[in-house]
């Protein structure tokens, strides 16, 4: 599951790849727009210009913008960078494998579903950038919605 630091650096990042190319951006102006507590925002951007994907500038001009454009950079990255593995169980990640003390790891069906779930999740994050998340248009958003036991999308008509 992602995280609020996830969610709140995928944030961070949409609303820099929104902003003129240079131009920077206030920590209280991304807080304040995104609904992210400020002093949280503070350590995932520290986060997220330590791994190279945002630069920033110190004092009263100061503030944060993309390191690279918004079509380099891979929302699988930068949900790894904040939240660790896409794998929902650690036998089942390809970046911090660890093996499974209680299981034989050949016939655990439990591992071999969650390694189709955890590459069903990085087919979809590692093909799309920053860009192509900031250029979602609000009516391609598929809605969950229930009709008796059955989950389906709808998409939102504007």
């Amino acid at each position: 599951m992602l995280t609020k630091k996830g969610k709140y650096g995928l944030k961070a990042l949409v609303h820099l790849a929104r902003m003129p190319a240079g131009q920077l951006a206030f920590v209280g102006d991304i807080a304040t727009g995104n609904n992210i507590p400020k002093k949280f925002l503070d350590a995932i951007l520290g986060e997220l210009r330590n791994a190279g994907f945002v630069q920033s500038r110190k004092g009263k001009d100061g503030g944060y913008r993309l390191a690279r454009p918004a079509d380099e950079i891979k929302v699988g990255h930068v949900v790894r960078v904040l939240d660790g593995p896409l794998a929902p169980i650690p036998c089942a990640s390809r970046t911090q494998y660890q093996r499974c003390e209680d299981c034989n790891e050949a016939t655990c069906q439990v591992r071999h579903l969650m390694l189709e779930v955890r590459q069903a999740i990085a087919e979809v994050l590692d093909q799309r950038s920053l860009a192509e998340m900031r250029d979602i248009a609000f009516d391609d958003l598929p809605v969950a919605g229930d009709i008796g036991d059955l989950a389906v999308a709808v998409k939102i008509q504007a």
